[in-house]
């Protein structure tokens, strides 16, 4: 990790470990920093280029989002906002990569939004869910409580994983089905 203005290349960066040994992704490197990053998976394929205000809160985002492909992070940090220069260090590991990472094609959803739990409904939620259709207040419930299921699943997969630190999801997005940490 550095900070410049000088596009570093990828390979000239160091891999670090999405999480430390205590199960928590390091604060030191990332809290409160301007830059760009790339998220790469076990085996140290790039899945992943993002550029953030706060490095930290979005590598959590995307480790809910996506915790089987968050395991390497490369980051180059720059001292002040600036778009531009986040869009072109983010082309130019794009260009340098050979190829678009799935992260920033066909999947960018699966990355950059919340997660939409309707898609993850059982038959029987799905049904409920259509007796319920015109109520508001009973299908805001039931939206809550799938959204709270979903929650749970991924919990249980990135306490799995060794996640350790705390994650506390936006209460007022399970409300329409949509799972997101709270900033």
């Amino acid at each position: 990790m550095t900070t410049q203005t000088q596009i570093l290349t990828l390979s000239d960066l160091e891999y670090v470990p999405y999480l430390d040994d205590s199960g928590c992704i390091l604060e030191d490197p990332f809290q409160r920093k301007v830059g760009v990053y790339a998220i790469f998976d076990a085996n140290k394929v790039l899945q992943f280029i993002g550029y953030s205000r706060d490095i930290y809160l979005s590598l959590k985002q995307h480790l809910i989002r996506q915790p089987q492909q968050c395991h390497w992070v490369k980051c180059q940090t720059i001292d002040r906002p600036n778009r531009t220069i986040l869009e072109n260090i983010q082309n130019a590991w794009i260009a340098e990569n050979g190829s678009t990472p799935s992260g920033n094609g066909a999947d960018v959803v699966q990355w950059t939004q919340p997660i939409d739990v309707k898609p993850l409904m059982s038959a029987e939620e799905r049904e409920s869910l259509a007796r319920v259709a015109g109520e508001d207040l009973p299908k805001i419930k039931l939206l809550k409580k799938i959204s709270r299921r979903v929650e749970a699943e991924i919990l249980a997969e990135l306490e799995q994983r060794g996640v350790k630190m705390q994650l506390r999801f936006n209460p007022k997005l399970k409300e329409t089905g949509l799972l997101d940490l709270k900033s």
